[in-house]
């Protein structure tokens, strides 16, 4: 008696459903006879697996029977043994699947109608094509499903679409191996650009000359980790950061920030560049030159190429979904995000807190690759830098980043900013005064050399900036103008306002008569 349409039967006692058709009557993508002579050429040459093992899968056939021969034919080549029918055979009753693969009269009828490996990489790749197809049915279809589900939400359900989509791209995604010569072209392209720069930076440039000179700039596809213990000052030295890189250098920046408000982030960048307190701001009692100093300072703010997402409880899925689209439509160049601990993995298989941190470190790294642009993440520290004594002792370590030792191995570069000041340690053994300044330090760096810089901070301006940088400007009253310093690296544009800044203050000092100073930062880029 025939069997119906639809089933086989494996081996004398089980039967196994192949589905032909979908609801709609459409026949799934399928290649049977490809799979046949892809299976027979692999047990004729030995050479041919080494074709095909980076196209294939298992569960690239669409025959169940056909996925248990490859699996054999699979485990035999990484065990360095021969393939050919009596091995294959001998590995499927290993695996106790001999009968459920069609037993041992199935493994040789495929095996006699093939009599070389010719045009397997053509066949393979018609099987991988149709196993793609079989995985956008099922996506769509599951989609389609969960869309007539009015207890789904629909914004939840477009991240879990968008994720499913890419990793199913991601997982069909096949990069060719690449001959060296036309890299040592792509290489000396970029040494070419490099050079073209005012200081030879290679990647996009911070605002902190010293950093810069390490690093060569943050470059594409880096995940850079910045981490310290709370009030070191994380979100003031991006908020430095992204100041000079958006404003001064005009380079696309993304913040999101998922512990305060884009009004809070907005009023401390405004802090940062007017150089009033934030008390003053939060207030409102601002004398009459601080509302002009004010006018003047945030006017360089407008139309900055800075972007702000105060999203709480940012998901992974969601910052995918929002960083293609800046970078697609708004040509962003970096992305930081405030802070790392605070995103969740939701949609994800995770049974401890380690395992999210571990997921979301991992899923950084994977945007800054895609992307191709840097991902500057801040990080917590652990309570294990309280607990030690000394300026030394207090210095951060790798140990010390918070809940997950994957995010060293994901981060090309690791950071710490460490305020000795903040801990009562004005003097280090040296004798150096570490009041107002701060020490950056890094600790990791892939592409590079590690080290540590020292950097001047304003708590009250919320800014981070080079130390040769600050120098007090002459009879400048400090107290009248909240500790206001002066850079003589400012532009010739900063220091004409300074100059209406100072006069209408009464001031006589010219902040542009410091002969002294050495040649302005943007100069050297």
């Amino acid at each position: 008696m025939a069997e119906p349409k639809g089933r086989r039967r494996s081996g004398t006692t089980k039967i196994v459903e192949v589905p032909q058709v979908d609801q709609y009557g459409h026949k799934q993508p399928q290649s049977l006879d490809m799979e046949v002579a892809v299976l027979g050429a692999l047990m004729v040459e030995q050479e041919a697996y080494g074709l095909v093992a980076e196209l294939l899968k298992p569960e690239s056939f669409y025959d169940h029977r056909h996925q248990l021969i490859y699996q054999a034919i699979q485990t035999l080549n990484a065990e360095q043994k021969p393939v050919d029918i009596m091995t294959v055979v001998e590995q499927l009753e290993r695996n106790g699947s001999l009968e459920e693969a069609g037993g041992e009269v199935y493994v040789m009828q495929i095996n006699s109608q093939v009599a070389s490996s010719a045009h397997i990489e053509y066949h393979a790749k018609i099987i991988a094509q149709k196993s793609l197809q079989r995985q956008l049915i099922t996506f769509a279809s599951l989609v389609q499903t969960k869309a007539f589900d009015a207890t789904i939400d629909v914004a939840d359900l477009m991240q879990e679409a968008e994720s499913m989509l890419f990793a199913i791209s991601q997982k069909n995604m096949k990069k060719d191996f690449t001959q060296i010569n036309p890299v040592i072209s792509q290489v000396i392209e970029l040494i070419q650009k490099a050079q073209a720069k005012e200081g030879g930076l290679s990647g996009l440039p911070t605002g902190f000359y010293d950093l810069d000179k390490i690093t060569n700039g943050w470059q594409n596809s880096d995940l850079i980790i910045i981490a310290a213990r709370p009030a070191m000052g994380k979100t003031a030295f991006v908020l430095s950061m992204i100041k000079r890189m958006a404003v001064d250098y005009k380079v696309p920046c993304a913040m999101f920030s998922l512990e305060m408000s884009n009004q809070q982030l907005v009023q401390r960048l405004m802090v940062n560049v007017s150089e009033l307190s934030g008390e003053k701001l939060r207030s409102g009692q601002l004398a009459p030159y601080e509302w002009g100093q004010l006018d003047n300072r945030v006017r360089q703010l407008y139309d900055a190429p800075i972007y702000i997402d105060d999203t709480p409880s940012l998901s992974v899925f969601e910052l995918q979904t929002k960083a293609r689209r800046l970078v697609r439509e708004f040509g962003v160049k970096a992305i930081m995000i405030d802070y790392l601990q605070l995103m969740q993995a939701s949609g994800l298989n995770i049974n401890s807190r380690q395992e999210e941190v571990s997921s979301v470190s991992r899923a950084l790294k994977g945007l800054a690759k895609e992307l191709n642009i840097p991902v500057i993440a801040l990080s917590q520290l652990n309570r294990g830098v309280e607990s030690r004594e000394g300026i030394e002792g207090k210095r951060p370590q790798l140990s010390d980043l918070r809940e997950s030792g994957a995010i060293e191995q994901d981060a090309d570069i690791v950071c710490f900013i460490h305020r000795p000041e903040y801990y009562k340690i004005y003097n280090d053994d040296q004798g150096y005064d570490w009041r107002g300044k701060a020490m950056f330090i890094i600790a990791k760096h892939r592409n590079g050399s590690v080290g540590d810089i020292k950097l001047a901070f304003r708590n009250e301006f919320a800014r981070f900036s080079d130390i040769e940088t600050m120098i007090p400007l002459p009879n400048s009253h400090e107290s009248d103008m909240g500790g206001r310093f002066v850079s003589p690296k400012m532009t010739a544009e900063e220091m004409a306002e300074n100059d209406q800044i100072a006069n209408a203050m009464g001031i006589n000092d010219s902040f542009s008569d410091l002969q002294s100073a050495p040649p302005a930062y943007d100069d050297r880029f």
